[in-house]
């Protein structure tokens, strides 16, 4: 069974648990099949990963990457607001699109 989230690729989030409470940047992918319900948020939750070398060109050693976060863990930001808020539908002719809870603006 697929789930279907509130938050898409490219959306602007807020991180409101966690070790990168706070801050905030854009969604780069969201996981649905074998991570169930994690996201990889830009510049947050960095961890060090060891790199083998694959051939005597490519360096190897210790890279920086984005690491999986909980799609709980994260929070839309809406773009009048400014400020972390749930996701709320409205229905627009035949389409349903996104809106903030608080103030009703289409995210």
């Amino acid at each position: 069974m697929q789930h279907k989230y509130k938050i898409h690729k490219d959306d602007n989030v807020e991180i409101i648990a966690g070790k990168d409470k706070g801050k905030r940047g854009t969604i780069l992918r969201v996981f649905e099949k074998n991570n169930k319900g994690r996201v990889i948020v830009s510049g947050c939750n960095i961890v060090k990963k060891a790199i083998k070398r694959k051939s005597q060109q490519d360096a190897g050693g210790i890279a920086e990457i984005e690491a999986p976060l909980d799609i709980s863990n994260v929070a839309l930001v809406c773009k009048k607001c400014g400020r972390p808020v749930r996701a709320g539908y409205k229905l627009d002719g035949d389409k349903k699109i996104r809106v903030c809870r608080k103030c009703g603006e289409a995210l």
